[in-house]
């Protein structure tokens, strides 16, 4: 293997708004870039580098690998669901090169030390991206959160609504006042799955008739966003009270929240929001009924609600998107009976994001700058990575992706790379298709050949 590897191309994106030619030099054994040269450099103008193999992107993206701060990997415990070995893979396929992996659904969850060191001990020559981890917060746990964050958890999260798994309960909000007085000293950001019913009655209603499972409708009338502004409404209020400690909200879906997220930022809260592939890309009225594969939590909304996710990402009152791939076996997804309220409720998307993203962010206008600033620069900031991960810089992770923008591909069941390959994008036609993909300057991932040849060498973060 050489000692340097050289990266060259007309279309490489350094930050701004623009792509340029440029040239990436980086040192191998230590995966660190050591050099960045605007203009495409050769042979002859780097003397020192001699001996070093060039890897030239012609036309084709030169980007920051994405950093991914919400997947769950469920590894151990759910390994017929997901695993480090599959998820990071289909990761890698898709210009991932950075996962930060949710604190549940694995068993045990990711609640305590000793938990966390189960976690890694299972990921540990598996990963073919970089992986970070988040802590989670149940009842009960407050001691243990601040020796997570000696171990090098990146953060926290909790649901102040049932998880949909037993291991994982939700919170109440003393528990969640008794974590943040834990946390408020610190550096760390407590994240939280934003839905909080305010009304059990509704849920446990049993007249006659009932709706019919298998239509979307039916799922969408069970989570109203009035779920997510009583949530949202609750964190802020608690944030006044500890307003140096971040907090992020997970997956927001419902745009009716928004406002309530713009009057925390412009009160100068430490806020921080994400939003989902799914909820930027798909449409309630046009989930077919008897298609479990669309469940997810917060549920997929209207066409009008979508756009004004878009707008609100377009100025800044979301600040990045994210996968939460959140997979599991066939049999739990109910597609034989097309059950859509008794199945999981998660949506596959690992390898697909970026693809996704830029086929509907061209239909608005969305450029590749503020592509990368969602998917690669805010979400390394998110997660505490942002001295290494999500920007081509000396000094920073040669996380790179080489990127065919115009490539035109139809999402099938045969390419994907995760473990139950269930996803509501299957049959979708997509633009723009990842190449190669490089962790710390070494291939880990060829369209031409897959992972063939190739050997899994990420690390735990």
């Amino acid at each position: 293997m050489p000692s340097t590897r050289i990266f060259t191309g007309r279309n490489v994106y350094l930050g701004g708004d623009r792509l340029q030619s440029a040239t990436i030099i980086v040192d191998i054994p230590s995966g660190k870039i050591t050099d960045v040269h605007t203009g495409i450099h050769g042979r002859s103008s780097l003397p020192a580098h001699q001996d070093a193999e060039w890897v030239e992107a012609g036309d084709h993206y030169v980007l920051p690998g994405l950093v991914d701060a919400h997947v769950h990997l469920n590894e151990p415990g759910r390994t017929d669901w997901e695993g480090f070995w599959t998820g990071t893979r289909a990761a890698a396929s898709g210009g991932v090169t950075t996962v930060v992996d949710m604190p549940l659904n694995s068993i045990p969850p990711t609640t305590t030390v000793a938990h966390l060191e189960d976690k890694r001990a299972a990921a540990r020559g598996q990963c073919w991206t970089d992986v970070a981890f988040w802590g989670g917060v149940i009842p009960g746990n407050q001691a243990h959160l601040r020796p997570l964050i000696d171990a090098g958890v990146k953060g926290f999260k909790c649901f102040l609504i049932e998880s949909g798994v037993d291991e994982f309960p939700c919170v109440a909000e003393s528990d969640v006042v008794h974590a943040m007085e834990e946390l408020k000293d610190t550096s760390t950001v407590l994240c939280f799955h934003a839905e909080l019913d305010m009304s059990p009655s509704r849920s446990s209603n049993t007249s006659w008739p009932q709706p019919d499972p298998t239509l979307y409708d039916s799922f969408l009338s069970s989570r109203p966003d009035q779920l997510e502004l009583d949530a949202i409404k609750l964190i802020t209020a608690l944030h006044a009270r500890y307003p140096s400690l971040r907090l992020h909200i997970v997956h927001l879906s419902a745009a009716s929240a928004l406002p309530l997220i713009r009057a925390a930022k412009a009160s100068g809260l430490p806020l921080t929001v994400e939003t989902c592939f799914h909820y930027l890309c798909l449409a309630a009225a046009d989930i077919p009924a008897g298609r479990p594969e669309f469940k997810c939590c917060p549920p997929v909304r209207d066409a009008t609600n979508r756009e004004e996710l878009w707008g609100a990402l377009l100025d800044g009152t979301l600040d990045c998107v994210v996968s939460d791939h959140s997979p599991c076996v066939a049999p739990l997804k109910c597609l034989d009976d097309g059950d859509i309220m008794r199945a999981w409720g998660g949506i596959s998307t690992l390898g697909l994001g970026l693809s996704l993203l830029w086929t509907e962010g061209r239909r608005r206008g969305v450029s590749i700058g503020q592509v990368v600033s969602w998917v690669c620069e805010k979400t390394a900031l998110h997660a505490g990575l942002q001295d290494r991960k999500g920007r081509f810089a000396v000094g920073f992770d040669a996380d790179i992706i080489i990127w065919d923008s115009e490539a035109e591909f139809t999402v099938t069941k045969e390419a994907l790379n995760f473990k139950n390959k269930l996803t509501p994008y299957e049959g979708l036609n997509l633009r723009g298709l990842v190449e190669k993909t490089f962790v710390r300057g070494q291939l880990v991932y060829d369209a031409a050949k897959g992972f063939k040849g190739l050997e899994p060498i990420g690390r735990l973060l």
